[in-house]
């Protein structure tokens, strides 16, 4: 699910002048927004895949052309106002800078209808992925909702108060980045990720950037570490360790397993040139790679379990 769905626009170049003229080297243009992304990693995975959200307007029509292209099976609510672009410019001196709308305004009754559209899709799923920000009119508290309507596995992937309301439903996996855990909580990730099972999430992945993954789970903690640093876009990682989590739910994957998974998924990830593709090569290469370390959950500083 992308509440706040969006079509994307990445722009690649050697070097930005930030206050500048810049000529653009490549262009991107494809629906976009976290749960479109997480998506398309799970179908090039082989998952059957059915993305929905709020999309409206000539953007909306834009995002339901890129996935009819792609394959992607969708079923977007229709509403009144236009949806939103992002755009994020990447380059090889300044990394990627992001540039996010807010989104169209969502009116009380387009809510009410979306929830009787989600209700007559839930049915069909295995599992739930509600993922990114919430346009404005839609309540604080709509993945809280959203979770408990679902009465099968959720993952939760958001920030702010979409983040802090939902957690207390009780979703199967929460995974923020460490920032968003920071605003979340205020801790350090160990403590952040315990905080946010003690708030009601089952499990807790936390995204590190090149430091890999933190997963505080019901069977253990562990630390997975991609075996080298990757450059490129890191746009899109985060929704491939949720692609990852969903695949791994729907098999009962055991915990260091999914987590070496997410790994290799979002390292691979980052080497493709847009979020919601990843470098199938690199994955294959990266997986065995991956280091696991058992962690001492009782404290902040551990002496890790290494397992590879």
């Amino acid at each position: 699910m992308t509440l706040n769905a969006a079509l994307d626009v990445t722009y690649a170049m050697a070097r930005v002048a930030w206050g500048g003229s810049n000529r653009v080297g490549a262009a991107h243009r494809r629906a976009g927004g976290k749960g479109v992304n997480a998506a398309r990693v799970a179908a090039a995975l082989g998952e059957d895949v059915l993305i929905t959200g709020l999309a409206g307007g000539a953007t909306a029509d834009a995002i339901r052309a890129d996935l009819d292209g792609s394959a992607l099976r969708h079923a977007f609510f229709p509403i009144a106002g236009t949806s939103r672009h992002t755009l994020t410019v990447t380059s090889d001196t300044s990394g990627a800078t992001v540039f996010n709308e807010a989104g169209p305004e969502v009116t009380p009754g387009e809510w009410d209808g979306f929830l009787e559209h989600y209700r007559a899709l839930l049915p069909h799923a295995q599992v739930v992925v509600l993922s990114g920000s919430l346009p404005p009119g839609v309540p604080r508290d709509a993945y809280a909702l959203l979770t408990r309507l679902a009465d099968r596995p959720v993952i939760l992937d958001a920030d702010g108060d979409a983040l802090s309301l939902g957690v207390p439903a009780g979703p199967t996996v929460v995974k923020p980045n460490a920032d968003e855990l920071v605003r979340a909580t205020g801790r350090p990730p160990l403590s952040g990720a315990r905080a946010l099972q003690a708030a009601g999430a089952r499990a807790v992945l936390v995204s590190l950037g090149q430091e890999g993954l933190l997963g505080v789970t019901p069977d253990g903690a562990w630390h997975a570490k991609p075996p080298k640093r990757i450059s490129g876009n890191p746009t899109g990682a985060g929704d491939a360790v949720v692609a990852a989590t969903a695949r791994a739910l729907l098999s009962s994957t055991p915990w260091p397993a999914l987590l070496r998974d997410a790994v290799a998924l979002s390292a691979s990830a980052v080497r493709a040139p847009v979020a919601g593709d990843f470098d199938a090569g690199e994955y294959a290469r990266l997986l065995p790679e991956v280091v696991i370390d058992a962690l001492d959950t009782r404290q902040e500083s551990h002496a890790p379990r290494r397992n590879r």
